[in-house]
């Protein structure tokens, strides 16, 4: 009962669980108000999260030099956090031709938590020591806790082993810093305020997460060389419409039709990269796969340094 009674006290104070002003009356108006109080709540949203590109961006320069050194990031989190995690986990490998490997998403209580909540899954550390002790496989992995509240214990516990296995460790949360009890190597807090329905944090809380992980998956594959100019080159052609997409990119990046595009990629065994760069050079299938190994995957380093040699 005591523990029960302190718990509800700390969640008394968080940002998350405070009633919104603005939403007092939302209970009486009709669609067109409910829809407008949502989205001005939402433009708060996209500020929180603009005071924290700094340690944003450390993150991603976290994420790169593990990635290299063969190390994953994995992302761990409870309830609507956790799904984010998976889906932004989920997306890397259709959209940067990643090993599915190399960016994982774990949710509390395994998952069959993806679609229905599994009651209690969060509420122990040491559900989170087991999980981080069984997941994480190497000090190069970066660990990133998805917490809206600051305080799941499963979060929490995930954080402290991966502390102790060496690994470089985030929080992502949406109360301020002063709320959270854990030590990280980077800690995001990024206070959106109270929800538009009290607690309910699959709104703006989820925005921003999704927002950030956003950013350090898409930040990460462009230091990786996964993309040239601002177009993702290094898709997975898993069904038509990615086939037809990549048809499109080299078609637009290198200014060739559509069977010489179809024709190209054929050649370089459906891998974009290795299409685009023989489609903007003019060289053989070999040689372009051995430029693109010989400078990190990157085709802009590739074009400067045949630039240079013609000079």
């Amino acid at each position: 009962m005591k523990a029960d009674k302190e718990l509800f006290h700390k969640l008394e104070k968080l940002l998350t669980e405070q009633r919104n002003p603005n939403s007092m009356e939302i209970d009486l108006a009709d669609s067109r108000t409910i829809v407008e109080i949502i989205n001005n709540e939402d433009r708060y949203v996209a500020d929180a999260v603009s005071k924290r590109l700094d340690q944003i961006a450390e993150t991603i320069d976290l994420i790169v030099e593990g990635l290299k050194k063969g190390g994953r990031l994995l992302y761990f989190g409870a309830g609507t956090s956790g799904r984010l995690g998976v889906l932004d986990a989920a997306e890397c490998p259709p959209t940067f031709g990643t090993d599915p490997e190399t960016v994982q998403g774990f949710i509390a209580g395994g998952d069959k938590a993806m679609f229905r909540a599994q009651e209690g899954a969060e509420d122990l550390e040491e559900y989170g020591k087991d999980e981080a002790s069984s997941k994480i496989h190497s000090p190069h992995d970066i660990v990133v806790g998805l917490a809206a509240s600051g305080r799941t214990p499963y979060v929490h516990g995930v954080l402290k082993k991966a502390s102790e296995k060496g690994c470089k460790t985030v929080l992502v949360t949406t109360v301020s810093a002063v709320q959270v009890d854990v030590d990280v190597d980077i800690l995001i807090d990024v206070p959106v305020g109270p929800e538009v329905i009290m607690g309910s944090t699959r709104m703006k809380s989820a925005t921003a997460q999704k927002m950030i992980l956003n950013m350090f998956t898409t930040g990460a594959m462009i230091r990786l060389g996964k993309v040239y100019e601002n177009v993702m080159v290094d898709l997975q052609l898993t069904n038509k419409k990615l086939e037809e997409r990549a048809k499109r990119i080299v078609m637009l990046l290198s200014g060739i039709h559509y069977d010489e595009a179809s024709e190209l990629l054929n050649k370089a065994d459906h891998h974009v990269k290795t299409a685009l760069l023989m489609a903007l050079s003019g060289m053989n299938k070999e040689n372009a796969e051995l430029l693109l190994e010989q400078h990190d995957g990157f085709i802009r380093r590739v074009l400067q340094e045949l630039d240079n040699i013609k000079m």
